[in-house]
């Protein structure tokens, strides 16, 4: 789906269109009451043909764009998507497969899995218990496995500021492939965590890390304010680890483009220190004055813009692209900035001193309060 998102981004109709999909699909999962005959004829209406899903248990269900339920022989398929142990979806064309039809089935199949999958929602307080480092390994070890988790596999915590719920995102942490896994949601402190736990496929080497980050898949899918913090992998017991980091890396987070958006801890790598730094010492580095300065000339949030998609790509026409501008324009505001600043972003070493001093410019000035506390058991670092 990542590669079908980006061949679309370069026509702005086709672009908004397949944004239209995929919010299509996250409005429909975060309603209530949803289920598999309300998804099918919420998709045959979007796709404008018949939705079929032949469920685990051998039944067949079809609705058509007018949303009356059709019979359970199927017509001509023109797409499908395995399920695996939930079945598969289609859609029915008597010709060729509409412009949207994979992003569609993509996102049909997605929902069907969640469908599928227990509700996301979780405990807070279960949560809590999992999340605290001042729990005994036997209550944690209870907590986990009552939310579903394998207590000794790997699993993730993921660290969500934005309005809404956080199970709204769990078909996107499960969508890769449609690797199987559990994923709990809840909202702490004004803030909503996820943990994530992917199961491990059979036959498949285990993944580098203990398990693949989600942070592609929100990306892909991540719209608005939201902002996004991933924690690395580790032993469900020492989930706390993940949700420091995962707190850490949100406050890298700023909301606007995908890539910034969602911070991945592991992404970050030595660059999450700076974080351990008070703001106002960050405030005082030379580089972050220089950042400051041209963030407060007029056109100074394009040109920071422009040098942060610069810095992140490494590329002024893969720039350009992200940020929907032609790349002589992406020139001139990296143009003014280097005057600015005196650095020469054409060299590696300048880009690399410029990205780690967005870093930390952006620390500087993060609103107060931005760690968080999980309720009753501590403040996280």
């Amino acid at each position: 789906m990542k590669g079908l998102l980006l061949r679309l981004s370069s026509l702005d109709a086709d672009a908004t269109a397949a944004v239209r999909v995929i919010a299509h699909f996250q409005a429909l999962l975060a309603a209530d009451r949803v289920d598999p005959a309300a998804l099918l004829r919420s998709t045959a209406a979007l796709a404008e043909c018949p939705a079929g899903w032949e469920l685990a248990d051998g039944r067949v269900l079809r609705a058509g764009p007018d949303g009356t339920a059709l019979a359970d022989r199927p017509g001509r398929m023109s797409g499908a998507a395995d399920l695996g142990t939930a079945g598969r979806v289609w859609l029915e064309r008597p010709g060729p497969p509409g412009p949207f039809d994979d992003l569609v089935l993509e996102w049909l199949a997605v929902a069907a899995r969640t469908l599928a999958q227990p509700s996301p929602a979780a405990d807070p307080g279960l949560l809590e218990v999992v999340l605290s480092g001042r729990e005994t390994v036997a209550d944690r070890t209870r907590a986990l496995r009552l939310l579903g988790f394998a207590p000794q596999a790997p699993l993730r915590a993921v660290v969500v500021a934005a309005p809404g719920e956080p199970e709204a995102l769990a078909p996107a942490l499960l969508a890769r492939g449609g690797a199987p896994g559990t994923v709990r949601a809840a909202r702490l402190g004004g803030h909503g965590v996820v943990l994530l736990q992917r199961a491990r496929v059979p036959g498949a080497p285990p993944a580098a890390g203990g398990g693949d980050s989600p942070a592609g898949e929100l990306r892909e899918v991540l719209r608005g304010t939201a902002r996004v913090g991933v924690g690395g992998a580790v032993e469900a017991l020492r989930a706390a680890e993940s949700w420091q980091q995962a707190v850490v890396a949100l406050r890298f987070a700023v909301p606007g483009v995908p890539a910034e958006a969602v911070a991945d801890h592991e992404e970050l790598g030595t660059a999450a220190v700076l974080a351990e730094l008070p703001a106002a010492r960050l405030r005082e580095l030379p580089d972050v004055a220089l950042l400051a300065a041209v963030a407060a000339r007029e056109g100074g949030a394009a040109g920071i813009e422009a040098l942060s998609a610069f810095c992140r790509t490494g590329s002024l026409r893969q720039a350009a692209a992200e940020l929907h501008l032609h790349h002589s324009s992406v020139a001139t505001r990296l143009e003014r900035v280097e005057a600015a600043t005196g650095w020469r972003l054409r060299d590696c070493g300048d880009r690399f001193r410029a990205r780690l001093a967005l870093y930390a410019w952006r620390l500087a000035g993060a609103e107060e309060g931005e760690a968080l506390t999980t309720p009753g058991r501590g403040a996280a670092p």
